[in-house]
């Protein structure tokens, strides 16, 4: 499976304008035919407001994924609010929804806790072959919600608002979260500058050994993988080093 990452410079609450940019980004994709599974940043039309009015998706944003998906025969993962949970929905070929993730880890140091509901459920999916844990942003920094599943897992999924100034935690933690499970670990960034807070995308996928599938740096686009995403390498890996099976459970008594 070869998956599409789009970093964009998302316009501050205007839903019209960023669907339009995203119409554009995906003509001008030259790869675009070959992408099976494109991804975007978490709140995808709204950017990381806590104006719930503006964030929460209708009927028209929804059919708008819908269609990006059925008309490009790409399978579509995006951000949203809906009935005040900060999603990250997964939709198919054909448009239909496969799986919605509600954010756990609520941003509380930035003020999302009072505006958001807290998810309290995992999910694990199945797309093109491989089983996807998703997440979102503040989520990275829990590894017992990526430990807790890995064993179901063959990839993790991160959509996020992460700020330029703490790239390389978002960089490291990605990678850890990889090597430490034997699992592909995507993130998903937007660039741009959101009021005095700048992104700088780094939308990057590690494969199970840490090794860089993509990484697509700073620039606004969407960047397409060289190769696929295979669920065989996850077997591979955990079969050579079996590590999994050598967890603990906690409390030590």
């Amino acid at each position: 499976m070869k998956i599409g990452l789009c970093q964009y410079d998302m316009k501050w609450e205007d839903k019209t304008a960023n669907k339009d940019k995203i119409e554009r980004l995906l003509e001008d994709c030259k790869r675009a035919s070959e992408i099976d599974w494109l991804i975007f940043s978490e709140m995808t039309l709204s950017g990381f407001t806590m104006n719930t009015a503006v964030s929460e998706l209708d009927d028209s944003d929804r059919a708008f994924f819908a269609g990006l998906a059925a008309e490009n025969n790409i399978n579509i993962s995006y951000g949203g609010v809906e009935k005040g949970y900060n999603n990250l929905i997964t939709l198919d070929r054909r448009g239909n929804r496969i799986n919605t993730y509600s954010k756990i880890h609520l941003y509380a140091f930035g003020g999302e806790d009072k505006y958001y509901k807290p998810a309290a459920k995992q999910e694990v999916f199945g797309l093109e072959g491989l089983r996807v844990m998703p997440a979102v942003c503040f989520d990275l920094r829990f590894p017992y919600l990526f430990w807790n599943k890995a064993l179901d897992v063959d990839l993790y999924v991160v959509i996020a608002a992460w700020p330029m100034r703490r790239a390389e935690q978002w960089q490291t933690l990605l990678r850890a979260r990889a090597v430490e499970n034997q699992a592909y670990c995507i993130g998903v960034d937007r660039v741009g500058l959101e009021g005095k807070v700048e992104y700088s995308g780094n939308s990057v996928c590690y494969d199970p050994l840490g090794k860089t599938v993509l990484d697509c740096g700073t620039a606004e686009g969407i960047f397409v993988s060289e190769v696929p995403l295979e669920r065989e390498l996850v077997t591979k890996t955990r079969g050579r080093f079996p590590f999994l099976g050598e967890r603990k459970t906690f409390p030590w008594q």
